[in-house]
């Protein structure tokens, strides 16, 4: 079996930066249409003229803090295509760090709507295509919390847990169907989200910012920070058919053994 994702139509969730544009970079270079999803449309935009120009490519601009806006524009952006969508990639950005306890009730339900209800909203919105083709990949970035909370970062540890049971479900559901559900948990990766992470750790204790960088390598068992288009390869090989006896699979990238931190 081959591992091209060419005549496939993926949406790719917070594309305009990180691990999900490394996503949406290399899945168009595999031959796959791309819809972009994600709240800035000057970065949709941009990403947009970076695509493999082979295929016609798109983008929806919606706030995943919005999630009945979210709904609305990916509905219509579906009815337009006139064929299903093959791939889904559910990713975006994780709620500001923190302690467990000192959070208040809407950091959850926000984190909630963002991290779960839009992908439920999303996966609604693809699954019927894919009964029909019997044939989907839906692709879920959560988080190594999933297997080992990550200190400060307590709604985010919390809310992604969910995510991964509800992925973990949906496999057990829909597999029948032909459509494999997956969960990668990308342990520490190059991107912005990272760099925030060291800005608010050195804050608080005091270190630099390049120490803090080599403790999260050498708590890994590559002694290395991954990078987003090594998260994009492992993406790219579950949406192809080469992965199709694989699901309810939680991917973990070398995991972080932070007690210090």
């Amino acid at each position: 079996m081959e591992n091209n994702l060419n005549d496939k139509t993926a949406i790719v969730c917070g594309s305009t930066d990180g691990i999900g544009k490394s996503i949406a970079l290399l899945m168009a270079n595999r031959g796959c249409q791309i819809i972009l999803v994600a709240r800035n449309q000057d970065k949709l935009d941009s990403t947009l003229s970076e695509l493999n120009k082979n295929q016609t490519h798109s983008s929806v601009c919606a706030d995943f803090d919005k999630p009945q806006e979210l709904k609305k524009n990916i509905t219509n952006t579906i009815k337009t295509l006139n064929k299903p969508v093959d791939i889904l990639v559910n990713n975006s950005g994780g709620p500001h760090g923190g302690p467990l306890i000192d959070a208040n009730e809407d950091e959850f339900r926000i984190a909630f709507e963002r991290l779960l209800i839009s992908n439920h909203i999303l996966a609604k919105a693809v699954v019927p295509g894919m009964k029909k083709m019997k044939w989907g990949r839906i692709i879920n970035i959560i988080s190594t919390s999933v297997r080992q909370v990550i200190p400060g970062l307590g709604v985010s540890n919390t809310i992604r847990g969910s995510v991964a049971q509800w992925g973990k479900t949906l496999a057990l559901e829909l597999g029948e169907f032909g459509i494999t559900v997956n969960n990668i948990l990308p342990g520490y990766t190059a991107t912005t989200r990272l760099k925030e992470l060291a800005k608010s750790k050195s804050k608080s204790t005091g270190l630099d910012e390049k120490d803090i960088y080599d403790l999260w390598a050498s708590n890994t068992s590559v002694k290395r920070l991954g990078t987003p288009e090594e998260i994009a390869e492992s993406v790219a090989f579950l949406a192809s058919d080469a992965s199709g006896y694989i699901s309810c699979l939680l991917y973990t990238s070398p995991s972080p053994r932070d007690a210090t931190l």
